[in-house]
């Protein structure tokens, strides 16, 4: 069932097709609904995409599990140039 681990009430997600080989290239993936979600969020405000990951309930995965959407709304709302991103990559956690 799920991989590696499976529970009666989940709902797999992200490994919804980890255990279809077909699933593993791009094409494979762009047939089973790949990219669609992200096509939809640059069709939206970034306003509207902060408040559905905030009503999401999604959580940072540090030790403080800090609401990522209220992370994403602390972003300058101004149109300056130019953007920046930046990605802590690691959290020196086991």
């Amino acid at each position: 069932m799920g991989y590696p681990y499976s529970h009666e009430k989940e709902v797999p997600i992200l490994s919804e097709h980890f255990g279809d080989p077909e699933a593993r290239t791009l094409e494979g993936w762009k047939a089973r609904g790949g990219y669609e979600a992200l096509k939809k969020a640059l069709d939206m405000s970034p306003e509207d995409v902060v408040e559905i990951v905030k009503a999401s309930g999604l959580r940072g995965r540090g030790g403080a599990g800090f609401p990522t959407g209220l992370k994403w709304s602390f972003m300058p709302k101004d149109k300056a140039k130019p953007h920046y991103l930046l990605c802590n990559a690691d959290e020196s956690e086991p």
